[in-house]
C-alpha cells in the first residue's frame, strides 16, 4: 500500500513533467513563471540570444543531474525517490520514508558533489582550450545577456556556485541537512532539525534584509522560498515531537458517517451538507471497498451528475492506518495520501484520521493536553 500511495503522492501547486530514470519530475507553478519571466525578457530584448537560451537549458540540466544524485545515492541506501519537484530555488528531492542520520548525509553530498564533478569538467574543458581568462570579464549583468563566448565559463561558475550554495549549514539547502545527519549522532533528531531550521530562517532574513538595501529584487525573491523552506521543516520537526509515542486512535475521529455501496452522488452531496464531514468511508455490508472525500465528490456532481453512484467514483486505493500505529510515523504517509485516512481494526472500520483534526491534535499538544490512548 506504501508504494501505491507513494506513486500517487504529488507536491501540491505543480504540474506533470516527464519522468527520468524511472523518477517523475514535476515542475512547480513559480518555476514556470520564473521561467517565462526569463523568456519575455530575452523575446522583449532588441537582440534575442541562442546562447542565453543555451545556458538556461544548461542550469536547468546542471540542476536535473543534482537530483539525480541524491536518488541514485538513495537508491544505494534501498531508499525510493518518489519525485523530483523543480522550484525557482532548485530541485527537491522526495524521499519515500524519513532518512537516518548516515544515510542522509551521504544522500544529502551527493547533489552538490555532482555539481562540483560538473564545474571541474567545465573548467579543465576551458583550461585546454585556453578559455578561462574570460572567467575574469565576467559581470552579474551577464547571467541575463550572456555572449556565446560568455555562456560557457558562466555555466561552469553556476555549477560551482550551485554547489557552494547548497553548502551553506541551513535548511532548506543541502548542508542543512548534513548538519542534521551530523547532529543526528549526538542529539534527537527533532533537535537537530529545529537548530537547522532555524540557521535556514536566520540565513533567509539576512538574504532578505541585503536584497531590500541594495534593491536586489531577486535575492529577497530567493529569500523568501528560503523562509517557507527552513519555516516547513520546522514545523515538521515539531509535529514529529508532539506526536512521537502516541498512537493513532488517540488523535482518530470516533463519531463519522459513512455511505453504503449502492447510494448516490446525491445522497453523498446531501449528507455534506447536513454535516462538517467532507470524507466518506463507502460500505459493501460491513465491508470498507472506498473512500469519497470532497474534492472527488464535487468532480463527480459536474461529470457524472447527482444520480451517478458513488462506487462508480469511489477511491479505492485509500490509505489505511493501525490503531496502535505510532503517530509520528504516519505524519508522512498523510502528507502523501491526502486529507484523510481510515483506522482499521482488521477489517473493521474504527475511525478517520484528517488533516483538519490532525492539526487541531497538534494544537492542543501545544498547549499542554495530554492524549488519551
Amino acid at each position: 500500500m506504501a508504494t501505491v500511495l507513494a506513486e500517487r503522492s504529488q507536491t501540491a501547486g505543480t504540474v506533470r513533467g516527464f519522468r527520468l530514470l524511472g523518477v517523475p519530475v514535476r515542475l512547480h507553478f513559480t518555476f514556470l513563471l520564473l521561467l517565462v519571466f526569463l523568456l519575455l525578457t530575452d523575446l522583449g530584448s532588441h537582440e534575442p540570444s541562442a546562447s542565453y537560451a543555451l545556458f538556461l537549458v544548461g542550469l536547468f540540466a546542471s540542476v536535473l543531474v543534482h537530483e539525480l544524485a541524491h536518488a541514485f545515492v538513495a537508491s544505494r541506501f534501498g531508499v525510493r525517490t518518489t519525485e523530483i519537484v523543480m522550484f525557482p530555488i532548485g530541485g527537491l528531492s522526495r524521499m519515500e520514508r524519513p532518512l537516518r542520520p548516515t544515510e542522509e548525509l551521504w544522500i544529502s553530498l551527493a547533489g552538490p558533489l555532482a555539481n562540483l564533478v560538473l564545474a571541474g569538467g567545465l573548467f579543465a574543458y576551458l583550461y585546454t582550450h585556453q578559455q578561462l581568462s574570460v572567467l575574469a570579464s565576467i559581470r552579474p549583468a551577464d547571467l541575463l545577456r550572456p555572449t556565446e563566448q560568455k555562456a560557457l565559463p558562466l555555466l561552469a561558475f553556476g555549477n560551482l556556485s550551485l554547489a557552494l550554495f547548497n553548502l551553506l549549514p541551513a535548511f532548506p539547502m543541502d548542508g542543512g541537512r548534513v548538519l542534521r545527519a551530523l547532529l543526528g549522532y549526538i542529539r534527537p533528531g527533532e533537535e537537530a532539525t529545529r537548530i537547522a531550521s532555524w540557521m535556514g530562517r536566520a540565513l533567509a532574513i539576512s538574504m532578505g534584509l541585503y536584497g531590500l538595501v541594495e534593491a536586489q529584487f531577486m535575492v529577497v525573491f530567493f529569500a523568501f522560498f528560503i523562509y517557507l523552506g527552513a519555516a516547513q521543516e520546522g514545523a515538521a520537526a515539531l509535529g514529529r515531537t508532539l506526536t512521537h509515542g502516541i498512537p493513532v486512535r488517540a488523535a482518530m475521529i470516533t463519531e463519522f458517517h459513512t455511505l453504503g455501496h449502492g447510494d448516490t452522488i446525491r445522497d453523498a452531496a446531501n449528507l455534506l451538507l447536513a454535516t462538517t464531514q467532507q470524507d466518506f468511508p463507502i460500505m459493501h455490508a460491513d465491508q470498507v471497498v472506498g473512500l469519497l472525500g470532497r474534492n472527488l465528490l464535487l468532480k463527480a456532481l459536474a461529470a457524472e451528475g447527482p444520480d451517478s453512484y458513488v462506487a462508480g467514483v469511489m477511491d479505492r486505493d485509500f490509505l489505511q492506518l493501525e490503531p496502535a500505529s505510532d503517530l509520528a510515523e504516519v505524519l508522512p504517509l498523510m502528507a502523501q495520501a491526502g486529507r484523510c485516512a481510515l483506522v482499521m481494526d482488521g477489517s473493521k472500520l474504527i475511525g478517520l484520521l484528517t488533516t483538519d483534526n490532525l492539526s487541531e491534535f497538534l494544537l492542543l499538544r501545544r498547549f499542554g493536553m495530554e492524549p488519551v490512548v
